[in-house]
């Protein structure tokens, strides 16, 4: 099990690592091949030909091997991931292995793998998402030169999310997750010749890398407190651990979340990761990155049952990010961005789900949302390949030209709003029942019996307080957020639903299906997208709850009503225009981003200006004007040190000379 675990992490890795290296290579042997003479005499290739079907070659990556290196690894690593699973589902419980300890003086570092329930799911969801991405990119990238090194660090990208799914030890969780960290900067800035690509890797890369700082001291705090860095060391001990040093943990590991997993106060990186190519956003926001920050609190859950404060505070986050950024898609004219803050959003719903405390429920959250968050992205991708814009305004009636990709965005677009029976449906109603639950009991949580057999994750539930508790008041709020939000998903839903789909067509494009790459591999992923929920049937906790599944329904069809009556009276306008001045509000996110210029880019910015000038004309002219004052004073100086003989041998005998005629005088 455990060297089967390893193969899926192995294989994305070495395909990375073959991709940058022999990709280009294997272009080019490929093309050459593909052009060389018909044995036997037959008729060479024309020159002008050969470099028509060179480049042929170069716009189709199937044909040119890079692709063969993306796609193939995945697809095994992923059949490889799917064998895990099944025999996880089949003996529950965990397998651990050991591959190398390192000394460190005080803590030892175990380099080993943990596979149980909650990896194999979660890993055999990065693998399918991965794969994907991959084949869709087979397409979509057709006629991109380096598609060779995107290809390869897509590979490397899903080589570090399964390294932290699959790690058995803190740090080596860590490893992953700083790799993941580097490969989205490098992949949002794929194009990095347009300004906005690379400063939106710039933006990514720093506001993950400040949760970051938090979140390694978090992990260090753990492990030393409990003496290892294991998962299973750190769960077992936590209960044994002053409740300050698990708080102040937990708080710090939130860091790292907050910034991975794109929540408030540093959510802002990930609209504007939209820059990058549409694969890339499918991968961030459904398999990799959003979601690793809520994997981990879940693969750490025993720790934030311990700290209560920590729950409070991640529950707080949850309804500020989940509130907010489902506003502001209502109010976005980008698709992409428009998905990028539902994904906030539904990552928000996660979190609360954490925090109410349904562990289980929030990670069938997340493997629903990698299904239909996926299909979203690549089906969005569909059209603006078809329409070449991002824009909303630019679309209208494409369902009569792009009917499969109709039908796969709207099961896609109803498992995000949780209409029954698909997927979101499930998964959101268990962690609502979960926050109504901790509402109406003021503030318990509901953790009891919470983990299905096998999930080793949350193994220290058994030592854990029978009834964790956070406040009340928060409880309301998660509770009340997550019903507001089920409403503004269903509206933002159907605003671009209605916009993409019906209507008069806004545009002068040909209307029709984008590649078959493409639009074949968003039919296959609508099928998980609108199924996968029935798989939660086998749970009690994730069956559907009559009364929060009623409620929830009847806010998403008020949400999706009011939108679907402001579209009706004008199918031409924009929904949006019902939010009068306060959709310049939303559209800009209620100007977090404006207030951090303000508050810490523009001072900053003047700080290195003013350290800059000082450096210039303080320090700089400082050390020029000594160097100046002593050129200067050692002119003189240099005058008898001229380099000519002559002159030395005349200045000795002169002082000969004048020493003779002072010792015949004075003597």
């Amino acid at each position: 099990m455990i060297a089967l675990a390893s193969l899926v992490i192995l294989l994305p890795f070495a395909a990375a690592f073959a991709g940058m290296l022999l990709g280009p290579r294997l272009s080019r042997a490929l093309h050459a091949r593909s052009t060389a003479p018909v044995p036997g005499g037959g008729p060479r290739v024309p020159e002008g030909e050969w470099q028509e079907a060179a480049e042929t070659a170069q716009r189709a990556p199937l044909r040119n091997g890079p692709a063969l290196l993306a796609c193939v690894p995945i697809a095994v690593a992923t059949a490889f991931a799917a064998v895990v699973a099944f025999a996880v589902w089949r003996e529950p419980g965990a397998r651990l292995g050991t591959l190398a300890l390192i000394p460190t003086g005080s803590v030892r570092i175990e380099v080993g793998l943990q596979v149980d329930g909650l990896a194999a799911v979660v890993g055999l969801m990065v693998c399918c998402v991965a794969l994907a991405v991959q084949v869709y990119s087979v397409a979509y990238m057709a006629k991109d030169p380096r598609y060779s090194s995107y290809a390869a660090f897509v590979s490397l990208f899903t080589a570090a999310m399964l390294l932290v799914v699959y790690a058995a030890d803190l740090l080596m969780l860590y490893v992953g997750w700083e790799i993941m960290g580097v490969c989205s900067y490098f992949l949002i800035g794929h194009h990095w010749e347009e300004r906005a690509n690379s400063r939106a890797a710039v933006k990514a890369f720093l506001v993950t890398r400040l949760g970051d700082v938090g979140f390694l001291f978090g992990i260090v705090v753990l492990g030393l407190g409990a003496g290892t860095f294991t998962v299973d060391g750190v769960l077992g001990r936590v209960a044994d651990l002053p409740d300050t040093t698990v708080t102040v943990a937990a708080l710090l590991l939130l860091a790292g979340v907050a910034g991975k997993s794109a929540q408030f106060p540093l959510h802002t990186w990930l609209p504007d990761a939209m820059a990058g190519p549409t694969p890339i956003s499918a991968l961030i926001h459904a398999a990799t990155m959003v979601a690793a920050g809520i994997y981990v609190v879940a693969r750490l859950y025993g720790v934030f049952l311990d700290a209560p404060a920590a729950l409070t505070v991640l529950g707080l986050l949850a309804v500020i990010s989940m509130v907010g950024s489902a506003l502001a898609a209502l109010a976005q004219d980008d698709i992409k961005r428009v998905l990028a803050y539902s994904t906030v959003s539904q990552l928000a719903v996660m979190a609360a789900g954490l925090a109410a405390g349904t562990g289980t429920g929030a990670i069938f959250h997340l493997l629903t949302h990698g299904a239909f968050k996926a299909l979203l992205f690549l089906a969005a991708g569909c059209v603006i390949v078809v329409a070449g814009s991002n824009l909303l305004r630019d679309y209208g009636g494409l369902r009569r030209g792009m009917p499969l990709t109709f039908w796969s965005m709207t099961v896609g677009l109803a498992a995000l709003v949780g209409v029954p029976p698909v997927s979101g449906w499930f998964s959101k109603d268990s962690i609502i029942e979960a926050a109504q639950h901790s509402a109406l009991h003021g503030g318990e949580l509901p953790v009891a019996g919470a983990a299905p057999e096998g999930w080793s994750a949350y193994a220290p539930l058994a030592q854990a307080p029978p009834a964790p508790h956070i406040p009340g008041v928060a409880a309301w709020l998660i509770y009340l957020g997550l019903l507001l939000t089920a409403a503004l998903t269903a509206a933002y839903a159907m605003r671009a639903w209605l916009m993409t789909f019906f209507g008069e067509p806004r545009g002068s494009y040909e209307v029709k299906e984008a590649p078959g790459l493409m639009s074949w591999t968003v039919v296959v992923l609508a099928v998980p997208a609108a199924i996968l929920g029935f798989f939660g049937l086998g749970a009690s906790e994730l069956r559907p709850h009559l009364g929060s599944a009623l409620l929830a329904l009847l806010c998403a069809v008020a949400g999706g009503g009011v939108a679907y009556l402001v579209w009706r009276t004008n199918p031409a306008l924009d929904p949006a225009r019902a939010l009068g001045p306060a959709r310049t509000t939303f559209a800009r996110a209620f100007y977090v981003d404006e207030a951090y210029a303000f508050a810490i880019v523009r001072p900053v910015r003047a700080l290195a200006f003013t350290v800059v000038t000082l450096d210039s004309r303080g320090i700089d002219a400082l050390v020029v004007g000594i160097a100046r004052g002593t050129r200067r004073l050692a002119g003189p100086l240099r005058l008898p040190q001229n380099g000519n003989p002559q002159g030395y041998l005349t200045g000795l005998l002169a002082g000969i000379v004048v020493i003779t005629a002072g010792v015949v005088i004075f003597l």
